[in-house]
């Protein structure tokens, strides 16, 4: 059987992953429900699978020190996920517990990891690792949330530049706090 590998990005409406503004986490928008569904989904066992940005932008976070109960609770559950981070240029020991390295070849990693995986693989952020196992057709499904708010001003990261061309296939469309869409696609290469 062949894991599934799921993209989950978080989005404005013009495509930005990130700020530089004074947004805060969520561009601030984050409800109830939206946070509800965001611990449902990583409430089953599965395998996050990081480039080496997203995990070194996340270790702060894995200081002993720091305080960890203000971590909403699907954050909580992704840092007690196993974790392979793809890298050449990270080194053991990595502070994320049960962490594993894959150098080499993302693409080849990727395709042995759903090859050997008895869990999902979930890949939250690491756009620059995403977009090239999206063009090598290993993203099973494309998660975005999308945020009611446009930063043309302070958007950082556009989320499929780089990105070949693809069909999407709806999967799944949800509305959270009266505002906030969470998507679901299957990409198909186009053409």
């Amino acid at each position: 059987m062949t894991a599934t590998y799921t993209f989950d990005i978080f989005s404005t409406l013009d495509g930005f992953a990130n700020h530089n503004g004074d947004w805060g986490g969520y561009w601030s928008k984050q409800g109830p429900e939206f946070l509800a569904h965001r611990a449902t989904a990583y409430r089953d066992p599965l395998r996050m699978v990081l480039g080496a940005n997203t995990y070194t932008s996340n270790a702060p976070f894995l200081d002993p020190d720091f305080d960890r109960g203000q971590f909403d609770e699907w954050i909580t559950r992704m840092f007690a996920s196993p974790v392979t981070v793809l890298s050449s240029r990270l080194t053991v020991p990595l502070d994320w517990p049960d962490t594993t390295i894959e150098p080499g070849d993302p693409i080849e990693a990727i395709k042995r990891l759903k090859a050997e995986s008895d869990v999902p693989l979930r890949s939250h952020g690491s756009l620059k690792l995403n977009r090239a196992l999206l063009n090598a057709d290993l993203v099973d499904a494309i998660e975005i949330t999308i945020f009611p708010v446009i930063s043309g001003s302070t958007g950082v990261d556009r989320i499929f530049d780089g990105a070949d061309d693809f069909d999407l296939e709806l999967l799944d469309a949800r509305t959270f706090d009266g505002n906030t869409q969470v998507l679901t696609y299957r990409p198909t290469r186009h053409g």
